[in-house]
């Protein structure tokens, strides 16, 4: 294999993409291994993690937060409803919007999930700090790639390091 040559722009080893890619591609399969104790998928866990925070929302409301279309998360929340942890109700008003909302085994799982922001925290190596100053950056770079203006919230020093039950 070639020595990288840091002048080169093609270099893979340079490319902002490909650094994102590997790592996105390594924390998604930490997360992977950690979550078969749970039952849960990654996407999964993404939808539980919203629906802990927030509580019932509307499939439309639940998509947007994870940037995930309504023919993507249909089925997933199907299959998360046929497994006991979610709800799907239409609404009383509209019933053309279906709400979402956690079930007494899926706040069960909460307990146990709670452990996992912890366990990722300390997989990085990074400090709680670093962990803040990253999200806030690859937060930054989505919104200028996307063009949205939406500000996140991190107040939060990092995963697994908030007290009381929310993680993230």
């Amino acid at each position: 294999m070639a020595d990288t040559d840091e002048g080169d722009p093609l270099a893979l080893d340079n490319q902002l993409c490909f650094a994102l890619y590997t790592a996105s591609r390594a924390l998604t399969g930490f997360y992977r291994e950690i979550l078969t104790d749970l039952g849960l998928t990654y996407p999964q866990y993404l939808v539980m993690l919203v629906l802990w925070e927030r509580g019932t929302l509307p499939v439309k409301e639940l998509g947007l937060s994870l940037s995930l279309d309504t023919g993507t998360l249909s089925p997933l929340l199907r299959r998360m409803e046929g497994a006991g942890l979610v709800t799907r109700t239409r609404g009383p008003e509209d019933e053309r919007i279906v709400h979402v909302g956690v079930t007494e085994e899926g706040e069960r799982l909460r307990e146990r999930a709670e452990e996992i922001p912890h366990r990722v925290l300390c997989a990085t190596d990074l400090p709680p700090e670093g962990v803040k100053d990253l999200r806030v950056l690859l937060d930054r770079l989505t919104r200028s790639v996307t063009g949205t203006e939406r500000e996140p919230n991190h107040t939060d020093p990092g995963p697994g390091t908030r007290p009381g039950p929310k993680g993230g």
